[in-house]
């Protein structure tokens, strides 16, 4: 059996049938909105004097492992945080990402927020 799936795009201002989603950027954050024609119209003259005085900018590349650049603040965050929990005698690696729960214990300075706190492995001796 076929099965058809029909996506419907509603105007988020008026709620009235789509035309087209509109993307646009400001301060950084990227927007989409979907808008019927007059609408879509509206925005772009409103923002038409804006557009004309503007830029254009390039976008922001990712670099080629795919994620984004460490800068040398989150470099020394990220070092902060492996000495706290050295401190805390919390297992964490010399290189790599830190996991979110070591991040958040170390913001809120309080080891036991870490939920993969690894278990000491015996140490055997001959």
């Amino acid at each position: 059996m076929a099965q058809k799936t029909i996506v419907t795009l509603t105007d988020d201002i008026d709620g009235k049938a789509a035309d087209e989603t509109v993307r646009f950027g400001l301060d950084g954050v990227n927007y989409e909105i979907d808008l019927r024609a007059a609408n879509a119209a509206k925005l772009r003259k409103v923002l038409e004097p804006y557009k004309t005085a503007a830029r254009r900018a390039a976008v922001a590349r990712k670099d080629a492992r795919g994620g984004r650049s460490s800068t040398t603040h989150d470099r020394k965050r990220a070092a902060e945080i492996r000495a706290w929990a050295k401190d805390h005698d919390i297992p964490v690696n010399e290189r790599g990402r830190i996991a979110s729960d070591l991040a958040a214990a170390f913001e809120a300075n309080d080891p036991s927020l870490v939920t993969g706190k690894a278990v000491p492995q015996a140490t055997f001796s001959s």
